[in-house]
């Protein structure tokens, strides 16, 4: 439905993957089992590392905030993707559009920012162990914790804040499964220069510095490592990173291939298979990434799980 000239947008219609019912009954179990898979693999990296006193160090603190920001991001369009197929709706309101779009941006940004210190946290224990515990003291992880939420909070209210301020919107119709932010702003009426800049400001300060502080990191950490004499140390250090570089090369290999692209005409069914990856995918793998390939978060899932048996 094309409508021009808005003054007000009661609700906005959402693309789904399929129109088959049958095709519909297979993505609900899909996506069902998936959403769970990243719920409780995130919980319960969660609470082995906050039952287990010996991964009480800032490396698994900013893991657990990473997990329980998972949980968050995926609970933002996941739930309501799967009640649309459920419902056969595509529907979804004005207020819960933008609702969506906040909460989206603001977990997507700490997502963001929480992969950047813990890159930087692998530098300061690799390249500066010596001074560890002081460089990365329990009130300066707070401290980046905090100001990863401020940032990713101004962030998403600033997208919010352009979004609600628009007279009009060209049309109702997003091509994605949720109210992707980008989508929105190029839907709506507001000063091109405007959403130019606030893109371009949001880029900066959330893909270009985060990469460049985590390619930073590695270079050092690469650098530091290559020094060490014998091959058993060398790959004890690289092991302490492999997880991490995992990571980020899922999250931004997926979330920046989406908006980079999202200026040029390319396809919507493309566009909502990537969006799939980084906000469904990625949370759901990272449980896997990080237990499996460090041995202290295995041995306490074991003993946890043990536990409780």
């Amino acid at each position: 439905i094309k409508m021009h000239n808005l003054t007000y947008v009661s609700e906005f219609h959402l693309m789904c993957f399929s129109d088959d019912p049958e095709l519909q009954l297979v993505h609900f179990g899909l996506f069902l089992s998936m959403y769970l898979v990243t719920v409780l693999g995130n919980l319960l990296l969660i609470l082995a590392v906050s039952s287990d006193p010996h991964l009480h160090t800032p490396m698994y603190f900013f893991l657990s905030s990473l997990s329980l920001v998972d949980i968050c991001f995926t609970s933002t369009t996941v739930p309501k993707m799967i009640s649309g197929i459920l419902t056969h709706s595509r529907v979804i309101s004005y207020v819960g559009c933008l609702t969506q779009m906040s909460l989206f941006m603001l977990f997507a940004c700490m997502d963001d920012m929480l992969l950047t210190v813990m890159a930087y946290d692998r530098f300061v224990a690799i390249c500066h162990p010596l001074h560890y515990a002081v460089t990365v003291s329990a009130h300066r992880c707070a401290l980046l914790l905090l100001a990863s939420v401020f940032l990713s909070l101004v962030e998403s209210q600033l997208h919010n804040s352009i979004v609600s301020l628009s007279t009009c919107f060209k049309h109702m119709e997003i091509a994605n499964f949720f109210c992707d932010p980008s989508q929105l702003l190029n839907l709506s009426c507001s000063d091109p220069l405007l959403k130019t800049i606030v893109t371009h400001i949001g880029g900066v300060i959330f893909g270009f510095f985060p990469i460049l502080g985590i390619f930073f990191s590695y270079y050092k950490i690469i650098s530091s490592v290559l020094k060490i004499p014998s091959s058993e140390g060398r790959y004890k250090a690289f092991s302490t990173c492999s997880s991490h570089l995992s990571a980020v090369c899922l999250f931004y290999g997926t979330g920046l291939g989406t908006y980079l692209g999202s200026d040029v005409s390319y396809s919507s069914r493309k566009g909502m298979v990537a969006s799939l990856m980084y906000t469904v995918v990625t949370p759901m793998l990272n449980p896997f990434i990080y237990s499996l390939r460090n041995r202290d978060i295995t041995c306490t899932l074991k003993r946890f799980l043990s536990c409780r048996v």
